[in-house]
């Protein structure tokens, strides 16, 4: 059987426009001479579609949809192959009205479909909260082989992700060879995190040994909301031969499981900060495209956040798209602007400056007499947290006269503890680097630097100066980020334990070698700052456990647990 891992970026909620676009690439795959044709899991739709699920019509749009795409392609002459499709689909007198379905699409029908039996619930996962699951295999003949069909969960059930405690009772690619499958194909929408990919890898290896025939896997492209998609996809046999498409492509991978392949034991692990180039200009890209919007704006402080950030924009979207707007105060060094015009420089980015101590000295007069009288004052932490609501007001001013969207310059160590400002340095439709940690904001500007060519830039893009140079919000006279915090190395070993590791108090003390008095501070810190993190801009998803929708905690609590 010569087999198609048909690679897909879809758009959420585009369904007439993703099933177009399938058509097309069906078409061309199958006059190819493929017999079978697989895209991703949910592509109907796009991943992930949450509550439009439960909105009136919407799955009897796919429905229809699913009915017109299987007539058209056999109309146009990819009738023969089998075409697999991800896709929504109703269950009625179900408890849950919808099923994640794989429909098999042949001679002008739906012939088959296998309905996801695995419905994962934690992290960025609710599928129980929308669809009921499937109780049976589905194999279908093609090509003189059977396919066995899963999908995603099916076959990762749980092993590819920092999910304590789930565990599954049945092994759906087990139960599929039991049924006939000489082959499995297992379309997925699985998101990215760093260092997912390598255990995908075992887990892919470990499974073709264990059922004895090979596995097909497919990932799904791009980026949707918070979420980015590596589009994986490879084909693994049962004695660990594999053939797999470079990640972040967007060729199919085709081939006649029939040919001969050879030895094949490549290293998969990858540079972490190499896969977190990737999926930030998957996430930006994506995330510009589908929003239709293609100019971004930033505020550029010469410090090492902002460089990082604007780097990466210009990357994504070209640096003549990329707006810097370098906004100091009368406590802004003339190194921080010298660096700031470098940066925008070296990137090809626009920029001007534009100087919040206008409108600093003019608010601060206007607030001064009626703080006075309720007894209150504009010094310290007020006045410096007017600075930066100042300079996100430019920033969405200059967003709303132009189109061009505010991408935010936080990191997670910071948005972790609070230390951002809402309606300030918070401001943006995506937060590109909110789910970095500030020591590994250092490790990627250093490689980006040091990989600068293979990247596509002239020359370094960060100055050496921004890397260097001790962090501060140049708030106040002399300021740095460590009057306030402790050094960031510290920070991060006790963000990593209590965010992305779950881990109590005494563990991240004996992991990190801290006091207990600086770890319960923190993490006491780290809680009392999600009312701000509920209000963030768009972060992308690079780690297992990132803010936004996958970190699941009250606003109002109080931590006598720690």
């Amino acid at each position: 059987m010569r087999i198609a891992l048909a690679r897909f970026d879809a758009t959420v909620g585009d369904v007439p426009g993703n099933a177009r676009r399938m058509i097309d690439r069906a078409v061309e795959l199958a006059a190819a001479g493929a017999q079978c044709i697989a895209f991703p899991e949910l592509a109907l739709c796009g991943y992930p579609p949450r509550d439009l699920l439960q909105r009136e019509g919407f799955l009897g749009a796919c429905e229809r949809a699913a009915q017109e795409m299987a007539a058209e392609l056999h109309a146009r002459g990819a009738g023969d192959a089998a075409v697999l499709v991800g896709m929504p689909a109703s269950a009625p007198g179900a408890p849950v009205p919808a099923r994640n379905i794989v429909a098999v699409m042949r001679g002008g029908r739906i012939e088959a479909f296998h309905i996801k039996r695995l419905l994962p619930d934690y992290d960025v996962f609710d599928e129980p909260r929308h669809f009921t699951p499937g109780d049976r295999p589905c194999v279908i003949d093609c090509g003189g082989a059977k396919v066995g069909i899963v999908i995603c969960e099916d076959l990762w059930r749980a092993e590819d992700a920092n999910a304590a405690g789930h565990s599954y009772a049945i092994d759906p690619v087990a139960e599929s060879v039991a049924a006939g499958a000489t082959v499995i194909a297992c379309p997925s929408a699985s998101p990215f995190a760093v260092g997912k990919h390598a255990r995908h890898a075992r887990i892919l290896a470990a499974a073709a040994r264990r059922v004895g025939v090979a596995v097909c896997s497919l990932n799904a492209s791009g980026a949707n909301d918070d979420l980015v998609f590596d589009g994986d996809a490879c084909i693994v046999f049962p004695d660990g031969r594999t053939m797999r498409a470079p990640r972040w492509g967007s060729d199919a991978l085709v081939h006649d499981l029939r040919a001969a392949l050879p030895a094949s034991s490549a290293d998969v692990t990858q540079d972490p900060s190499a896969e977190r180039w990737d999926a930030l200009l998957a996430a930006m890209r994506g995330y510009f495209a589908k929003t239709g919007h293609t100019h971004a704006v930033l505020g550029l402080s010469g410090g090492i956040d902002s460089a990082l950030v604007g780097a990466l924009a210009a990357a994504a979207l070209g640096g003549d798209r990329v707006t810097g707007i370098l906004m100091p105060s009368r406590y802004s060094s003339e190194g921080s602007r010298s660096d700031a015009r470098e940066l925008a420089r070296r990137c090809g980015m626009k920029a001007f400056e534009l100087p919040i101590e206008p409108a600093h000295a003019m608010l601060a007069g206007h607030l001064e007499p009626h703080l006075r009288a309720a007894g209150a004052s504009l010094a310290g932490l007020a006045d410096e947290n007017l600075q930066s609501r100042l300079r996100g007001l430019q920033l969405m001013a200059f967003s709303n006269a132009t189109g061009a969207l505010v991408l935010a310059t936080g990191n997670k160590s910071e948005y972790a503890v609070g230390y951002s400002t809402l309606y300030g340095d918070m401001c943006g439709a995506l937060a590109p680097i909110g789910d970095i940690l500030k020591t590994d904001v250092w490790t990627l500007s250093r490689w980006m630097n040091a990989n600068h060519a293979a990247l596509g830039f002239a020359e370094p893009p960060i100055p050496e100066a921004s890397i260097e140079k001790v962090p501060s919000a140049e708030l106040r006279p002399d300021q740095t980020d460590q009057d306030s915090l402790p050094p960031y190395e510290t920070l991060d070993a006790i963000v990593r334990g209590w965010v992305e590791e779950e881990l109590d108090v005494e563990s991240i003390v004996r992991a990190a070698g801290c006091d207990r008095a600086m770890v319960q501070r923190w993490v006491q810190a780290i809680d009392r700052a999600q009312y701000k993190r509920a209000q963030a801009p768009v972060i992308p998803r690079l780690s297992a456990r990132a803010f936004g929708p996958g970190r699941r905690v009250p606003i109002v609590m109080r931590g006598h647990y720690i």
